[in-house]
């Protein structure tokens, strides 16, 4: 399959068609202002900070430093009471994109696009990028089943082919990728760009703990698995023995609550606060309630770096599987 005309690098006036992705509770302006300083994009969660003083100082703070393109995942799940006030601020102090996650972008299209804001919609099949394509998205964040947090369920080379087939916009794949070579091929299958997220954990800049970053170094994908009893749905976690005392499928209680439709909108909102609350926990002290997000990619984390160092190590070795 040929390459799509429209890259990630080309519609945003970057170097690399590379994202390094918005990853709860870790991604922080440290890390986007060393990616964008590398020649590569990056966005951050809007959760990660707590009150809109806070998130528009974020934003702040990158702008600042740079020009660089960089976007915000707004979680647009109607569970989540943060997400209208958020979306507001966003459309008003500007930013290049917004990625919209588990939910419908709607609003947010409706709302950014006159404004020049792109919008990126996370999907995991065709069925929903064709929904997102309907209401006008501009490319979709394509989550496959090697994606670290909420993965999917389709191989990266078949659901980028899937989407390509029948689908208009640029497919950023997301899952999978660890070396440059990683980056060439799924550009082969036909992708405008990638996100990624697993082997920028373990960098200086992040502000999670000690023990989370060098577990990424002592855990492989072996260890990698699924759990549906954190936010209601799959998760991928490191195997901790505490993940493993804990289990890692819903009971039959939870399960049942969790398809009761009366009931499902208050019920995934508080498995949600307290799968957020379990892994924020982990991810800023020492505890034995370890549980930490990784995706596979996780085998490819040798020793903590800094973050660009990480970069200028993943965009050499794409410029060299060019060659």
């Amino acid at each position: 399959m040929s390459a799509p005309t429209l890259t990630l690098d080309k519609m945003l006036g970057i170097d690399y068609p590379i994202l390094v992705a918005p990853m709860f509770l870790i991604s922080n302006t440290k890390m986007i202002r060393a990616a964008l300083a590398n020649g590569v994009t990056a966005a951050f969660p809007a959760l990660n900070y707590r009150t809109d003083a806070e998130l528009r100082a974020a934003i702040a703070d990158i702008k600042a430093a740079t020009s660089k393109p960089f976007g915000v995942n707004l979680i647009v799940n109607k569970s989540n009471p943060k997400y209208k006030p958020q979306l507001k601020t966003l459309a008003e102090v500007g930013v290049s994109y917004i990625i919209t996650s588990l939910g419908s972008p709607r609003e947010t299209i409706e709302l950014c696009k006159p404004l020049g804001i792109r919008v990126f919609c996370d999907v995991v099949d065709l069925k929903y990028a064709k929904i997102v394509e309907g209401l006008g998205a501009d490319a979709v964040i394509a989550v496959n089943n090697r994606a670290g947090g909420h993965a999917g369920n389709i191989s990266p080379r078949q659901l980028i082919e899937e989407l390509r087939a029948n689908c208009s916009l640029p497919v950023i794949s997301a899952g999978g990728v660890a070396h440059g070579t990683d980056i060439l091929q799924t550009m082969q299958w036909g992708a405008a760009g990638v996100s990624v997220g697993t082997i920028f954990i373990a960098c200086d800049e992040a502000d999670i703990s000690a023990e989370y970053k060098q577990a990424m170094v002592d855990y492989g994908e072996k260890d990698i698995v699924r759990s549906t009893k954190l936010s209601g749905s799959a998760l991928t976690v490191i195997n901790t023995p505490y993940v493993q005392k804990l289990g890692t499928k819903a009971n039959l209680l939870e399960w049942l609550l969790n398809h009761n439709k009366t009931l499902k909108k208050y019920v995934k909102m508080v498995i949600a606060w307290r799968g957020m609350k379990a892994v924020e926990k982990a991810a800023f002290a020492a505890t034995y309630k370890t549980v930490w997000c990784a995706g596979p990619a996780i085998e490819h984390v040798h020793r903590i770096r800094a973050m660009s160092e990480i970069v200028n190590g993943l965009t050499k070795e794409y410029r060299e599987a060019k060659q």
